[in-house]
């Protein structure tokens, strides 16, 4: 396993993060797995040399925190991994449980912490953008955390670039603490990120944690446009249905299907050697809900793919609007 910084800190994690929105509870989603089934991908990574783990509150109300907390502490030493949570979406039915205001930002912090069972957490991402709360609010509520050691450093995930670069100058000209990390969504069928956010970051030392890189599982080839595949997750995650599935999206995924079988390798490895292979990139966030999804995350770290192979599967690409920041 290879260790690279995080952005311009001293951070160093692994070239993977286990993405834990898959352990939690079933009443949260159908696909999801209960801790028992979970504890072993978590050890697994682990023993893999994979240092950096990314859940968040909302992850089946918190319990996918509570199963990340338990097994770390279990499996591993604090000091030798990286946790990675993050705070936006409704906690409950009260108007001041969501969002980024000082009030939820001081509620939710203290909230994580407890359920994942940590005095910090190394990476407290703002989940979405909030257009209800005035920046410097939400910034300021940020570096009370970071200042009360309750979290190491900041991140943010799925905005506009101009939205990210105007809390980075609010940062800047407030002596406040500087996001370090963006979390955004990046995969082959959907590059958007390539017009401004990924420049930015590059510009601005910023690490980037793509979600989705194997687009919540459709780039491994086994979905379909008549009834989106056969797998639980694929019948039943709503939200990749209205990602994914448009007909260049299904000629993306056969581009990397006849790259994968050139090199007589799944889906998964060819897609994901790709996303690891783009310019900034630090760490893609996988999910494993099988086994074999983290032993080919694995394995493709160690893919180098040619350039006339990066140039085919790019090809087939055609724009998409925006999507997930919703």
């Amino acid at each position: 396993m290879d260790y690279v910084r995080l952005g311009s800190t001293g951070l160093k994690v692994s070239r993977l993060c286990l993405g834990c929105m898959t352990y939690g509870s079933k009443k949260w989603r159908d696909w999801v797995l209960e801790e028992e089934e979970s504890r072993p991908f978590i050890r697994r990574a682990l023993e893999a040399g994979i240092n950096f783990f990314d859940t968040a509150d909302m992850y089946s109300d918190g319990v996918s925190e509570e199963i990340t907390g338990r097994a770390l502490k279990d499996f591993a030493a604090r000091d030798r991994v990286v946790i990675a949570t993050k705070v936006f979406n409704p906690m409950g039915d009260d108007p001041n449980q969501c969002g980024l205001s000082r009030k939820h930002i001081h509620h939710a912090i203290d909230a994580s912490l407890r359920r994942l069972g940590t005095d910090y957490v190394d990476l407290y991402q703002i989940h979405r953008f909030d257009y209800d709360t005035p920046i410097e609010e939400t910034l300021r509520a940020l570096d009370d955390v970071v200042r009360a050691g309750k979290a190491l450093y900041i991140g943010a995930s799925s905005m506009h670039a101009f939205q990210f670069a105007k809390m980075l100058a609010a940062s800047d000209a407030h002596g406040l603490a500087r996001f370090v990390s963006m979390q955004n969504h990046y995969n082959l069928v959907y590059r958007e990120e390539e017009r401004e956010m990924l420049p930015l970051c590059r510009e601005e030392g910023i690490g980037v944690i793509p979600w989705s890189p194997l687009a919540r599982g459709f780039l491994a080839g086994n979905r379909r446009a008549q009834d989106f595949g056969e797998t639980t997750r694929a019948k039943t995650d709503e939200y990749a249905q209205k990602l994914y599935y448009q007909p260049s999206d299904f000629a993306v995924v056969d581009r990397v299907t006849g790259i994968a079988h050139g090199r007589g390798i799944p889906n998964a490895q060819a897609a994901l050697a790709w996303v690891l292979q783009q310019p900034g990139v630090t760490a893609p966030i996988i999910g494993a809900s099988k086994m074999k999804h983290l032993d080919d995350a694995i394995a493709a770290l160690g893919i180098q793919l040619e350039p006339a192979e990066m140039k085919a599967l790019a090809e087939p690409y055609q724009p998409h609007r925006v999507l997930g920041h919703s």
